[in-house]
């Protein structure tokens, strides 16, 4: 017996989900270099235009010189150096957590958090489209795993009924591929009646939502009692690398003595840590980044409709375009890359079969004349497409 992996990956092509990896030979921001060409993003998750910020590379190139280039041991046994603990103490206050807790990726956070809280005998019940380190780490629990239908407290509320032991209730705050916000008041409103903790997932609107960058959480007014345990990343908004929990003290404290993939994974470098708290004062005292970005997505969405595109229902950086079919959405894709654009199609299984798009993401880094030039193009490439099967059929 052997593993036939060519069939599987000739049945990928067949189906029109086949991935490939485009090869960027430039730092990250709006005009790039990818696979020898350039071209104009609205791809990347540099949502506030930090990722090459003159000022963070120089706080990295300093902190490498000061602190070397590795963390050299995990936390636990000799890599919690001085910019972990002051990036960890900075991320609590700017959060209004008591304690944070840094992790090496988003993924190993969310997996670290939930498995380190529930068990064999516990539930945990996540929305239907969550990230994919959510579900994951749901299912690796070896908790009682239930999905309630996408930001439904009502849905959430029936399977709450039916949980056992301790129940940790997840969602993301900003759905990844839809940009569509959770309703965390009545969410947190239905765990509390039934003594669940809430966990969110903020990866998206950390540094983009809120009065002051705090996220969706910040934007909704929530206490740390309603939601006890929040994950943020550090790749997106902040533009470095990382992730982190906030929560309590003896949440903090908790995770350090059993969530795995923080106890045993070599810390990030210290240098890394510098960059960071350098983006994160950046974020707090360049509020005009949060309001570029605003009047970008305003722009977006008004031009989109005019062409009569399908947008879906975001406010968020990210601006999906829902195609259907995945053929259509990579011709797009294709189409727009001939006129110098870079947009990436998002394909089953990350989204939902016959739910293929183009997931556009805007960062205030770009400018209005380059959204224009975005919309222009859409308004051009969108009558070539190919039609649907089931146009074709009709």
């Amino acid at each position: 017996m052997s593993f036939d992996l060519a069939a599987r990956l000739a049945a990928r092509q067949a189906e029109q989900l086949y991935r490939r990896r485009p090869l960027l030979d430039s730092p990250q921001g709006p005009e790039v270099v990818v696979d020898s060409q350039r071209l104009l993003a609205f791809c990347s998750n540099d949502y506030l235009g930090l990722a090459n910020h003159p000022e963070v590379v120089a706080a990295w190139r300093a902190g490498a010189e000061r602190w070397g280039v590795g963390g050299g041991a995990s936390h636990l046994v000799n890599g919690h150096s001085g910019p972990h603990h002051a990036l960890e103490e900075a991320l609590a206050a700017f959060t209004g957590r008591p304690r944070a807790l840094l992790f090496s990726t988003g993924y190993m956070a969310n997996l670290g958090a939930v498995t380190a809280l529930v068990g064999a005998g516990d539930t945990v019940l996540q929305d239907r489209l969550n990230h994919a380190s959510l579900l994951d780490a749901g299912l690796l629990s070896g908790a009682r795993f239930s999905r309630y239908l996408h930001n439904d407290p009502a849905s959430l509320a029936l399977r709450l009924d039916k949980a056992r032991g301790n129940c940790l209730v997840v969602t993301d705050g900003v759905f990844s591929m839809d940009g569509d916000q959770a309703d965390l008041p009545a969410l947190c409103a239905a765990a509390q009646a039934r003594q669940a903790w809430v966990m969110v997932d903020d990866a998206h609107g950390f540094g983009t939502l809120g009065a002051t960058g705090g996220g969706l959480v910040e934007q909704a007014g929530l206490s740390l009692a309603q939601v006890p345990v929040l994950v943020g990343t550090l790749g997106k908004a902040f533009g470095t690398a990382g992730a982190f929990v906030a929560g309590s003290e003896e949440l903090i404290e908790t995770l350090i003595q059993f969530a795995r993939p923080y106890i045993y994974t070599t810390s990030q470098p210290p240098a890394l840590a510098c960059a960071t708290l350098r983006s994160l004062q950046l974020l707090q005292t360049e509020h005009w980044r949060r309001s570029q970005l605003q009047q970008l997505i305003a722009l977006f969405r008004a031009g989109a409709q005019r062409i009569g595109l399908q947008l879906m229902d975001s406010q968020t950086p990210i601006q999906p375009l829902l195609i259907g079919d995945s053929a259509r959405a990579l011709q797009l894709s294709a189409l727009l890359r001939e006129r110098g654009l870079l947009v990436t199609a998002i394909r089953p299984p990350t989204v939902p079969q016959g739910s293929a798009r183009l997931r556009v993401t805007l960062s205030a880094a770009h400018s209005e004349a380059q959204v224009a030039r975005l919309l222009e193009a859409l308004a051009e490439c969108w009558p070539l497409l190919t039609p649907s099967e089931e146009c074709r059929d009709a």
